[in-house]
């Protein structure tokens, strides 16, 4: 991060305070993140982004979960640009990095975890409604509240859908996207994967937010519980089956053996049913979801657990995992 973007960031938001350290952060792939601590105030986190859009999206949509929700976030402090570079500014929340801890939680305190994430997205779901499926984009003009097209963060940038699909032209694309970018280690599932993705996809109301990313390893915890959810940028709009489907296998599949998930999906679907009725989770929603969480936006095969397996292991995982999702046995 150049010194331009950080002192026009932190003058915006930490007026007239004089840093003592700065830290560089290792979260995202697509943005510089630092941790910059203050003499006498509060510590904040500054990301920057050479795609301006982008964080200004992630900041609004920061800005409308917080005003909106319970979900608990990091509210932006402040957000802009300087010489082409996004930046945003919030406060430093402690707590532990959830990837790292959620193994070491007792049985009682997972499952309690499992069932905020369920309850976290169908807060999500209930307050973020759009008109179709694709990436969100902030955009300054008023939302349309009597037609409900755009989800309004309150003051500031109202969150729009660009170029809006019908879902289930937009789960196909999205899911032979993502058949498209597996290696070679996956050619014999490649078809039936393509097979599931041609097969009927029904309506499921409006589409809601997909929070793609959102897992342990975004989210940090203290005293068993969740303290904060990061990392929103590049939010979409999706059918509530796929956005389902992807958060239970990053929550409930990703840590722990497949003989010992019962559990934990049972806690993540009561925690959903706690706020609204459990969607339909299709073949389709289900292949897209796990294809879409094989490799990594570099291309490189995703390393499930923790401690993270090696590249065999992992591609055992998805394996395993896509077989299921084909064969339907996780429903």
């Amino acid at each position: 991060m150049s010194d331009a973007v950080r002192e026009r960031a932190l003058a915006a938001t930490r007026p007239g305070a004089t840093p003592v350290s700065v830290e560089p952060l290792g979260r995202g792939n697509r943005k510089r993140t630092e941790v910059v601590r203050f003499a006498a105030e509060p510590p904040v986190v500054v990301q920057c982004s050479a795609a301006p859009g982008a964080t200004k999206t992630e900041a609004a949509l920061l800005a409308a979960i917080d005003a909106q929700t319970d979900v608990p976030v990091p509210r932006p402090l402040g957000d802009g640009v300087v010489d082409g570079t996004g930046w945003l500014v919030t406060p430093l929340i402690e707590g532990r990095d959830l990837h790292e801890a959620f193994v070491d939680l007792d049985p009682a305190d997972r499952r309690g975890v499992a069932r905020a994430f369920g309850r976290f997205l169908a807060t999500l779901h209930e307050a973020f409604r759009f008109r179709g499926c694709g990436a969100l984009t902030a955009d300054e003009s008023p939302a349309d509240e009597a037609t409900g097209t755009e989800s309004t963060p309150g003051r500031g940038p109202s969150l729009s859908v660009v170029d809006p699909a019908d879902a289930a032209e937009w789960v196909r694309r999205f899911g032979e996207r993502h058949a498209a970018r597996l290696p070679a280690d996956f050619d014999d599932l490649r078809e039936r994967i393509r097979d599931a993705l041609r097969g009927p996809i029904g309506a499921d109301g409006a589409p809601r937010l997909f929070p793609w990313d959102f897992r342990p390893g975004n989210a940090l915890v203290a005293d068993g519980a969740v303290t904060a959810v990061l990392d929103w940028e590049a939010p979409l709009a999706a059918p509530r089956g796929v956005s389902v489907a992807k958060a239970e296998h990053l929550v409930v599949d990703w840590y722990v053996p497949a003989g010992e998930t019962g559990p934990l999906r049972r806690a993540f679907r009561e925690g959903y049913e706690s706020v609204a009725p459990l969607p339909a989770v299709e073949r389709a929603h289900r292949a897209a979801a796990v294809a879409s969480a094989v490799v990594d936006g570099g291309g490189a095969v995703t390393n499930p657990r923790y401690p993270p397996v090696d590249r065999d292991a992992a591609v055992e995982f998805h394996r395993a995992a896509l077989r299921r999702a084909l064969d339907g046995s996780d429903d």
